[in-house]
């Protein structure tokens, strides 16, 4: 299962796993734009379902869910990728723009666990992904609602892997360890840094390789992605 998956890094990770012969439920706000995506991969000879779904709206991120679980059964992993990031002030942001980002991060974060944890519990185990960045660990300015939800998915996922040993359930979080292109950094990130980017798919094999953990393996990690490889730090 992987959320913001019509575009950028979940993008990539959709058809990493989809070449691994995973079957997808992908879910993302942008319906065609995903609706495409799904038939890429079918297309290709995976297994993939398009829920779109805003996952800014509680009800709205529960019922996508409960569709991908009725459909596909129990996941082998969660990946939640989706993010906004809108560069604003305190002074410019509104709370419903503030609630807004901070809910597609860490609300839907905390939304989807909670779905999947007692069928994953049932079923021996399983490994949820959160997506982590720099913004987890520092501040910058303009970014007044990102920060603070990245910050949050650390915590999530400090708590979440001590709850889940008993139930199997590894849980990480993942940080690119190099700049990436994607639709979000061609708004966010400065000229240098642009020179630098990578395709998003170089930096898949971590995305894969948490895939088949569970609470008997890597969790309570911060992974750090880089092309073709990954390095596991300890929690701050």
């Amino acid at each position: 299962m992987v959320t913001g998956a019509a575009q950028g890094l979940g993008y990539a990770i959709a058809h990493a796993y989809a070449a691994e012969g995973m079957r997808l439920a992908l879910i993302d706000v942008q319906a065609e734009r995903l609706a495409r995506v799904a038939a890429e991969i079918n297309a290709e000879g995976g297994d993939a379902l398009a829920i779109p779904a805003d996952l800014s709206d509680a009800d709205a991120t529960c019922s996508a869910i409960n569709r991908a679980l009725d459909v596909l059964g129990v996941p082998r992993v969660l990946v939640h990728n989706a993010a906004v990031l809108v560069e604003r002030s305190l002074l410019e942001t509104s709370l419903s723009e503030w609630q807004r980002d901070v809910n597609i991060i860490l609300q839907a974060a905390f939304l989807l666990a909670q779905a999947v944890w007692i069928p994953m519990t049932e079923a021996g185990g399983g490994s949820i992904v959160l997506l982590s960045s720099a913004s987890s660990l520092r501040g910058f300015a303009g970014e007044i609602a990102y920060c603070p939800a990245k910050h949050g998915q650390e915590g999530l996922m400090k708590t979440l892997a001590i709850e889940g040993r008993p139930s199997n359930i590894a849980v990480n979080t993942v940080a690119p360890g190099v700049p990436i292109h994607t639709p979000m950094s061609e708004r966010s990130y400065t000229e240098e840094l642009k020179e630098d980017w990578l395709d998003p798919a170089l930096i898949t094999p971590a995305f894969i390789f948490l895939a088949r953990q569970d609470a008997s393996g890597v969790t309570g990690q911060r992974v750090i992605a880089k092309a073709g490889e990954w390095q596991l730090t300890l929690p701050t």
